[in-house]
């Protein structure tokens, strides 16, 4: 998506160990613009997939999210990562952030996630898969099967989108980092 790849160069940062900092448009402010034509290209990318709800982990998948379910006219659900003193009908896996460098259990409610629903998952970024293979975990306790999985940015060097495409898993990435290398950041034509 050229506007996103656009944006990345312009005010995307680099920082030492792989890290891509998008914090001025997408993960902190926000762009509503941006995040509005992205989601709208998420639309046209999975036009062919039946599913009934979108799904995304706290936080930074949740705009996206939100916008592609305001598209669709279909519920958002996210997996939190702190569990609600609330919440007792529960979903749990655990998820290996590679942002923060620690493992995280995250839950969703049996109430939102069902046998027979088919989701979309949507976040901001996908580098080893965690996430993703989290989703794919509590949909699998649920009974839920997962449609496809659409990213803002994909980092290939990390390889999560080679796994997730290796299961069988239709994957849409909005922009591709080939590398990060030398803090110069590499986009996929």
């Amino acid at each position: 998506m050229k506007a996103l790849k656009e944006r990345i160069l312009r005010d995307g940062k680099c920082l030492e160990g792989g890290i891509l900092k998008v914090d001025s448009f997408i993960n902190h402010q926000m762009d509503p613009v941006l995040m509005k034509s992205m989601a709208v290209e998420f639309v046209r990318r999975f036009a062919g997939e039946r599913f009934n709800k979108i799904m995304t982990v706290e936080a930074s998948g949740i705009a996206p999210a939100i916008m592609v379910g305001y598209l669709l006219e279909l519920p958002v659900v996210f997996a939190k990562k702190k569990k609600p003193s609330t919440m007792d009908n529960m979903l749990v896996t655990s998820v290996f952030s590679f942002t923060k460098n620690r493992a995280y259990d995250v839950c969703v409610s049996k109430d939102f996630l069902c046998r027979g629903d088919r989701v979309l998952f949507i976040d901001d970024f996908l580098a080893n898969g965690n996430a993703a293979r989290g989703i794919l975990d509590l949909a699998g306790q649920a009974g839920a099967e997962v449609a496809g999985m659409g990213f803002l940015i994909e980092k290939a060097f990390q390889h999560g989108g080679d796994m997730l495409r290796e299961m069988g898993i239709k994957v849409e990435s909005l922009a591709i980092i080939d590398s990060l290398e030398g803090c110069k950041i590499t986009l996929r034509d």
